[in-house]
């Protein structure tokens, strides 16, 4: 009987291509390389390499081509390169995950990254791959335990849904992912580290995840460091090694840090193709390169599983209206906002509340549940409202019902957004801090009612 992994070898030689085109690097101008020989294969998008004597391997990927030349973006700085080294046309982006590859820590190319060998699996996938179609597409599934009150209660995370993370730098963005990561309801975990620092990443797994949370993740990562092709593919390379667990009938759970981050690569890759700026810089291409990363996670097929995804956006100076901000939001089912200043006060995560919405609700939780989130946002909006008069002392206890209960109730709200529990221990929470009945339950509507 063959050995498993012999049979994904195995597999694997039988797809190879003994010989290679070979072109010629014509030209070096302004970081890419004009290449002749190879366009009556080579394909837009497809790899390449320069080799020469004294010189690694330069990989890239075509970028442009014209009617007897093409274009082509390096990965790495073009040190060394002179006119007429050889270049070869490679396999276009594609990659073979495997079940071993849970625990490890991969780069957008599948090359392990921990120092250990990594064995392909036997079906080779393209990077870029279409969505489930949508008449064939399943529905959201039931409410996940996060072990965050927060999300438990006024934020609930259902199976399959794409909830965004906007925050600026430094506000616990990345601790709160790792939370999520060990903390979330799934069978496996997917990590983008897009654009990282390279002395995060070790934190990351140490710390952050720590063995335990390793034990069921896969990360791919590209530091800061990296080209922005290898930074783009990051992102890809992660979301085709979670379609592949997905088609399992597996429950993933997706996280990307972050989407800004893949759109500034996709931006500078654009721009070194000719593609023309438009908004704050961004090419036209970023809004559909975004929505279509976004469109692959979700529910799979009625057969497959589901992709639950969590995706940070950097917003710079809280502004959610920058270009990425305001794509993804449209796109995706809730966003929650982290703010600054709930973070300089010590309170993590620092959620704003007002501000976050998950698009699970109505349908995640029972009616009573909803009768008590409803009256938990309706007092924290009237705390907001009041909140410069009271704190100057000129509110008058008694002038308005409303906000002499928001008052009264808002330390207790403030705190539970910082609790940890189970559903059933959050709700109790969130009961004893504004008050009223509550039954953890049934969802108010059936699950084929969405």
């Amino acid at each position: 009987m063959t050995h498993p992994d012999l049979s994904c070898l195995t597999r694997r030689l039988s797809r190879s291509v003994p010989t290679r085109r070979i072109g010629r690097v014509e030209q070096v101008e302004c970081g890419l390389l004009r290449i002749s020989g190879l366009n009556d294969v080579a394909a837009l998008g497809d790899r390449l390499d320069v080799r020469g004597p004294g010189l690694d391997p330069i990989a890239g990927e075509v970028i442009s081509l014209a009617e007897n030349s093409l274009k082509m973006l390096p990965e790495r700085p073009l040190g060394g390169i002179v006119t007429g080294m050889q270049v070869r046309h490679l396999d276009p982006l594609q990659i073979a995950p495997h079940e071993s590859w849970v625990g490890r820590v991969i780069d957008p190319n599948g090359v392990p990254l921990d120092g250990r060998p990594l064995m392909p699996g036997a079906d080779v996938r393209a990077l870029h791959a279409a969505p489930p179609l949508p008449a064939t597409r399943g529905i959201f599934g039931q409410r996940l335990e996060t072990g965050f009150a927060a999300f438990n209660t006024f934020l609930p995370i259902v199976e399959g849904q794409r909830i965004g993370l906007f925050a600026g730098s430094g506000v616990g963005k990345s601790t709160l992912l790792g939370d999520l990561a060990k903390g979330l309801e799934s069978d496996i975990c997917v990590i983008a580290l897009i654009g990282e620092r390279g002395r995060e990443l070790r934190d990351f797994v140490d710390r952050v995840l720590g063995p335990e949370g390793m034990e069921r993740t896969i990360i791919v990562a590209a530091t800061s460091d990296s080209s922005p092709l290898l930074r783009r593919q990051c992102a890809w390379t992660a979301t085709t090694i979670a379609e592949f667990f997905r088609d399992q009938g597996r429950h993933v759970l997706f996280m990307a840090d972050s989407l800004t981050r893949f759109a500034e690569a996709h931006r500078e890759i654009a721009l070194a193709s000719n593609e023309p700026a438009s908004l704050r810089g961004y090419p036209p291409s970023t809004a559909h390169m975004l929505m279509s990363l976004c469109e692959r996670l979700g529910p799979g097929s009625l057969e497959a599983g589901h992709i639950t995804a969590v995706l940070s956006v950097l917003v710079a100076g809280s502004d959610m209206d920058e270009p990425v901000a305001d794509i993804v939001r449209g796109v995706l089912d809730g966003h929650i906002v982290l703010d600054r200043k709930i973070a300089e006060r010590g309170r993590f995560p620092a959620i704003d509340l007002l501000r976050s919405v998950s698009r699970s609700l109505p349908d995640a939780a029972t009616v009573s549940e909803n009768a008590l989130l409803t009256r938990g946002r309706t007092l924290a909006g009237a705390y907001a409202s009041a909140e410069m008069m009271v704190q100057a002392g000129l509110y008058a206890p008694g002038a308005d019902p409303l906000v002499d209960d928001a008052v009264k109730c808002h330390q207790s709200l403030d705190s539970l957004m910082s609790l940890r529990g189970s559903v059933a221990e959050s709700f109790d929470a969130l009961q004893a801090a504004i008050g009223g009945e509550i039954h953890v339950g049934a969802p108010a509507l059936p699950p084929d009612a969405k």
